[in-house]
Parts: C-alpha cells; structure tokens; sequence
C-alpha cells in the first residue's frame, strides 16, 4: 500500500532531490500523524508510535515496515531506514517504492532512486512520477519526463501540476497555465504567485497603458496612513479566486487574488505584489500589513516600499529603519531614498556614501543624483561626470542635465545631442529644451514641433509657447486650447493670456441700468484673478480695472497696491489715480513718482500738472519734460504745451 489519505507518506520529491536527507523527510510530518485511523495516537509520543510499528515490522506488517522506514527518514536516519523500506517494498508498498527512491536519490545513486521510483509510479504512486519527471528532466530527457509529470499531474498531485507547468512554460507552450492553475487550486503557494504574474502579464497586455503595479523606479506613492506595529501579515483563505468586494474585478482582480493566496501561505514575493495593487489603490493600512509581512521575510524591495509608506504618511524616522535594512540587502532604490533623506539634512558625505552605494547596487539612479548633489554644490565637473555616467546607461533625464549644463557652458553643439537622445527616450523636459535650443537660432518652426511635442505630454511652459505660437498665427481655437492647458497646469501667464482672448471676445458694457444687479464675475476674470493670485504683476493691474469697472474701489485698490508694490509702473500709476479720487493726493504722488521713474509717461504728466496747481513751476517743467521724453505721442504733447505755459509763467 501507499501512504495516501489516512496512510500516505506525500513526500516532496521537488524540494528533497537537492537538499539535506532531514530537510527532505520534513515534508512527511503530517503524513506520518495519520498513518492508522484505526489506533487512537492523539497522546501517543513520536517514541511510542515508533516503538508500536516497530513492533508490528518485526512481526512482518509491511505497513508497519513502511511507516517506520518513513519515520526513520524523516530523522535522517538512512541506515535505518533503508531496511524496513527495501522490505516494505518487497511485499508490494509502493509508497515504500517511492520513500526508498527518496533515500537512494539523498545518497547519491540517482539512476538506483529513478528505477524504485519507476516502480512506484507504474503502480499509481503521483508523488512517485513526480519524482521520476523531475528526476528525467534534470537529464535533459524533456519528453520522458513530460510524461511522467503529465501522469502525476493528471492524479491530482499539486507538485507534479506545478513541476509539469514549469517545463511547459519554459518551451511557451499555452497549456503551462492550466497545470499552474491546478496547481495553484491545490494550495501552491509558488504556482499561485507565477499563476498570479501570468494573469497580469496578460492584463498589462490588454489594457493599453496598464503595467505590472511593481516598480520601484517609478511608482507613485500618496500614503495617508499605514501600520507600524509590527504586526504580521493579515490571514488569507486561500481559495480559489473570486472578485472581491471593493477590489478590482476581470484579470487584474483575478491577480490579486492568486497573489493574496500566496502571501497568505508565506510567499514573500506575492506579499509585495498584493501590497503594490492595495497601494495603488488606496488601501494604504492593508498594503503596510502586506509590506511588512515580506519585508520581515527579507524582501528588500518590500522594505524599500514600505520605508516609502511610512515617509509618506509621517515617519521618517520609521522610513530610515526599513530602507537601511532594504539598502544593506542590495536595494539600490532604498539607497537612493536613503540618499535623498540625508541630503535633505543637509548631510552632504553621508548622502553621497548611499548615492555611491545605489550605483554599485546597479541603480543608474545612483550616479544621477550623485550629478544633482554635486551640482547643488556647484562641483560642475563632477556633476557632469556624473550626469554623463548615467546619460550613457540610459538615463534620460540625466541626458537632459548633462545637455542643460553643457548649454550654459555655452556648448550648445554639444548639448543638441544629448537632448535629442534624452527626448527622444521620452523626456519631456528635454524636448521642451529642444524647442527653446531651436528658438535661440531662430528655427521657429523646428522649435514649434518640439515644443509640441512636449505639450502633447502634458508639458505646461511647452502647452504655453505652443498657444503663444498659435495667436501669433492668427489661431485663436488652437491657440484657447493650448493656453487653458498651461493655465490648467498652473502657468500663469498662460491664465493671463488665455483671459486677454476671452476679454476680446467680450461685448463691450453699455451704461449700468438703475436697479442693476452686480453682475458676477465673468471666466476671463477669474482667469485673470488666477494669473493675478500666482503674482502676475499685468494680470494683477487688469484685476483691479475690473474691480474698478464694477464699482468695487476696496478690491481694485488691493489688486493695484500689490502690483505696484511688486514693481508694476502701470499698478503704480493706477493706484495713484484712485487714491487721487479718494482725496489723498499726497500719497498718489508718491506713487506716480515711482511709476514715472520706471518710465510711465501719463505718470510724469500727472506730476507735472500736480507741480502747477501747487506753484511749483520749475517742478512743473522738469516733470513735463520727462513726460515729453516717455511718451506716448498724446502724452507728449499735452506735457509739452504745458510745459511751455508754465515757461511763460515764469518769464512773465
């Protein structure tokens, strides 16, 4: 008989071919427990079951002689095992069969093992083909071992379903993921975890735009909040996969839950996968508990992800913890986070030691922000020798870099190159520099398609010379478009622009009508207001016109005052109009003072006159005469006939 259901020795021939003979026969433990359904062994010591089938295989029981030489292999005890397993075998056992291959394969007489485990098989044992496939395929012999795989699989053994998916998968053949799936049903943790990565590889395959949810490079991490107390991984049913409630459905569904069966059973890498699809779902508290769980198993990237939950969510300190364990177990991303947090600190050396040691991790990331620290310290070369050692792996926006810090050297031949390669690698920066590179040699055309190009990925400066382009063009629809993006984007002389086009389209106000209501605020003005918010010194004096406009003197003035206050000649000279208004002409002087200093003619004008009502001729002149020299034409010569009447005061 074989040790199967109430008698089975299931021993993992997967896992013992190349391990020691104790690790091997551990895998019997729970066979050996319910050998005899018959005998009450539940206060029975592992001493006294021995002691009984010892008994009973002296007496012959071929059992007996079975279960012993199983319990004498589990111990590692293969002289003593060898006698009542070649004797269990003899009567017939072929779960003996099997064991006795298991023993003679630990010894190392391979072909002896494959000829007993030939025996089991033939007699039905599946752990035995099992073996026997395995044992064929490490010769080389594929179809042999097809074979016998097939036939333990087809049994409904888990191991041989994953052993037969994993020579079929590495021929591509279709049919690896049925006997993954099986084995997986069967409570593989491994053939769960690839059944898991196959499903998802075929989601991010369907799904235009959709990647594999683990990437340490480039993943984008909104943490909230994310459990620190050391807790261990939350349970898991271990089911077959079903859609969950508030998860995903369809295939990316389908994935998370293999890999949370897998987790569930211990499997580290599954953990860190199910902990990446909880975080980039929001479900930040449970993707920590799955982090952690892998992390304490020594997965570095998982350590590395959870150090970056934990920064996001506060804890810095925390972070440290798990990216120092993650960066001593070669995490290069984790030395760079590590890198990053010292040199935040204002710790140069210590950031440049983890920078240094992501590099030699094999994270190009490494040498760039090697080329970042050292050119924030204004060591340009080497921070372009840097940015060069990661431009040449590949890195584009160290590409970009190098290509910025060439230009401003004034090496703008050398620089071209490296845009072009950082762009066309997907650089958007490096294509809106491209377009400012072309537009300093008066290539407007190229520069426009590279400024395009930018635009088109979301570049908001690229969207906002893209538009400029447009209305110089006479485009107002395509030039509308570009410019709300920028706006949308926060640029606010895109929002100024893109105002002064919907102004232009605005009728213009008849007389209030007595009664009227306030009217409210149009789109051009809140765009202006926008534009005026973010400091747009024009935005802001066109602010305070409308404010004006609507009676709203409180609210121009503000707008006015912050323009001026910020240098604006024309929010000077406006301010002071309004304070004029309001009866406080001293202050509206000094205000025009400023606004004709920086060249606003009207403002030298206004001085002028102001000069004349108070006798000041002299002044009078002197303001008339700059007002004549800034203009504009209207300006000069109203200041010009005034000044010739104050001339004519004085030499009256």
């Amino acid at each position: 008989m074989e040790f199967m259901g109430d008698r089975a020795t299931l021993l993992e021939t997967g896992r013992f071919v190349q391990r020691h003979a104790k690790n091997a026969v551990d895998d019997i433990i729970e066979a050996v427990v319910a050998v005899d359904a018959t005998v009450d062994t539940t206060a029975e010591s592992e001493t006294e079951t021995e002691a009984r089938h010892r008994r009973a295989a002296e007496s012959g029981d071929a059992a007996s002689m079975s279960m012993l030489g199983a319990l004498l292999l589990r111990r590692g005890d293969l002289d003593g095992a060898e006698p009542y397993l070649r004797g269990a075998t003899a009567e017939g056992d072929r779960a003996a069969a099997n064991n006795l291959g298991v023993l003679l394969h630990q010894r190392g007489y391979a072909d002896e093992a494959a000829g007993w485990w030939r025996v089991a098989a033939v007699a039905g044992s599946a752990p035995a083909a099992h073996a026997l496939g395995r044992h064929h395929r490490e010769r080389g012999d594929e179809p042999a071992a097809e074979y016998w795989l097939r036939q333990s699989a087809e049994q409904g053994h888990a191991l041989g379903a994953y052993a037969l998916a994993d020579l079929l998968e590495h021929r591509s053949d279709v049919g690896a993921e049925r006997w993954l799936r099986a084995a997986a049903e069967q409570g593989h943790r491994e053939a769960a975890y690839r059944l898991a990565r196959a499903v998802e590889k075929r989601a991010a395959g369907a799904e235009p735009g959709h990647a594999s949810l683990y990437d340490t490079g480039t993943r984008l991490r909104s943490a909230r909040e994310v459990l620190t107390d050391g807790a261990g991984a939350p349970g898991g049913s271990g089911v077959a996969p079903g859609p969950r409630p508030g998860g995903e459905t369809g295939e990316t569904g389908e994935a998370e839950q293999w890999y949370r069966q897998a987790a569930a059973r211990g499997h580290r890498r599954a953990a860190l996968h199910l902990g990446a699809i909880l975080e980039q779902r929001g479900e930040l508290k449970e993707a920590g508990r799955w982090y952690l769980s892998s992390a304490k198993e020594g997965e570095a990237k998982a350590a590395c992800a959870l150090g970056f939950l934990l920064r996001d969510a506060g804890d810095e300190e925390s972070a440290a913890v798990w990216w120092l364990r993650a960066a001593q177990d070669g995490d290069g991303n984790a030395a760079n986070a590590l890198g990053a947090l010292h040199a935040a600190r204002g710790e140069q050396q210590t950031a440049e030691r983890w920078y240094r040691a992501a590099m030699d991790a094999g994270d190009v990331n490494g040498a760039y922000n090697l080329g970042l620290l050292c050119a924030a310290q204004d060591r340009t070369p080497q921070a372009e020798q840097w940015y060069r050692r990661a431009a040449y792996a590949g890195h584009r926006e160290a590409a970009n870099a190098l290509a910025v810090l060439l230009l401003q050297a004034g090496d703008a031949n050398g620089a071209e190159p490296w845009f072009s390669k950082a762009a066309e690698a997907g650089s958007v920066d490096a294509a809106f520099n491209l377009g400012i590179l072309y537009a300093g040699r008066d290539d407007d055309r190229t520069a426009l398609s590279w400024y395009e190009r930018a635009a088109a990925a979301g570049h908001t400066e690229a969207a906002l010379q893209v538009g400029i382009a447009a209305l110089r063009d006479g485009d107002e629809q395509a030039a509308e478009r570009h410019l709300r993006c920028a706006a949308g984007g926060g640029s606010a002389e895109a929002a100024f622009r893109l105002a002064t086009v919907l102004d232009a389209r605005r009728p213009e106000p008849g007389p209030p009508a007595l009664g009227a209501s306030r009217e409210e605020k149009s789109e051009c003005e809140e765009w202006y207001e926008r534009a005026a918010e973010q400091g747009h010194r024009r935005a802001q004096v066109r602010v305070g016109m409308l404010a004006a406009a609507r009676g709203d003197i409180a609210d121009a003035a503000r707008w006015y005052r912050e323009a001026a206050e910020a240098g604006s000649r024309n929010g000077a000279f406006n301010l002071g109009l309004l304070l004029a208004r309001e009866g406080s002409e001293r202050e509206a002087a000094l205000w025009w003072t400023r606004a004709a200093h920086a060249g606003h003619g009207r403002a030298a004008l206004r001085l002028g006159l102001l000069a004349a009502r108070r006798g000041e001729l002299s002044e009078g002149r002197r303001w008339c005469a700059r007002a004549v020299e800034l203009g504009p034409a209207e300006v000069a010569e109203r200041a010009a006939r005034l000044s010739e009447a104050l001339h004519q005061e004085l030499t009256a």
